[in-house]
């Protein structure tokens, strides 16, 4: 089994990760780096800053992931701020925002990085989800209790107070699935 450190204090994001690439004989080892992300609307450009930090920092190769949030009927809103933006803006907020809007659609970007003394290597992904008028769930920032994305039954919210997530599709997880295929040719 091959391993590399995956950059992340998010023990979800480690949880769903590890999952994945388990089933790659990966084993991600957990280091949490104190990283000044830069500000910028673009969850790419944050990722690929954060990777070449972390190896900076880490002096060993590193894999980390970003998220952002891009609500169309907003102009695209938040972007890559979503995590300032969830803890300024209260679920009602949200609701607000959103409640004369005909357009309810939110997509969710995700990025993997690695990097390398030589390499950069970016994995990305697109996932449509959809605002709902009442709230449902009760773990996770604000917003999480309004959206339910578009293969799913239940809010990110319930998911999470549910306790368990399936990591087992490709379709749901193809920015991990495309990391961790990568990786095993390349090791």
């Amino acid at each position: 089994m091959s391993n590399v450190f995956f950059v992340t204090g998010n023990a979800n994001k480690f949880y769903e990760a590890s999952q994945i690439c388990k089933n790659f004989d990966i084993e991600l080892i957990q280091k949490t780096i104190d990283i000044d992300e830069i500000q910028h609307h673009d969850s790419l450009k944050i990722a690929e800053a954060k990777a070449r930090r972390a190896y900076e920092c880490a002096g060993e190769p590193v894999v980390v992931n970003d998220s952002s949030w891009e609500i169309p009927a907003l102009g695209g809103f938040p972007g890559g701020y979503m995590k300032d933006v969830t803890s300024w803006l209260a679920t009602k907020d949200f609701q607000l925002l959103m409640s004369d809007k005909d357009d309810k659609r939110i997509f969710l970007h995700e990025v993997v990085v690695y990097c390398d003394e030589s390499s950069l290597n970016v994995f990305t992904f697109r996932r449509l989800g959809y605002f709902l008028d009442i709230p449902r769930g009760n773990s996770l920032p604000s917003f999480s209790k309004l959206v339910q994305m578009e293969s799913d039954d239940m809010t990110i919210s319930e998911i999470f107070d549910k306790g368990e997530w399936d990591t087992s599709s490709p379709d749901e997880y193809k920015h991990w699935y495309d990391f961790a295929k990568w990786y095993k040719e390349e090791r």
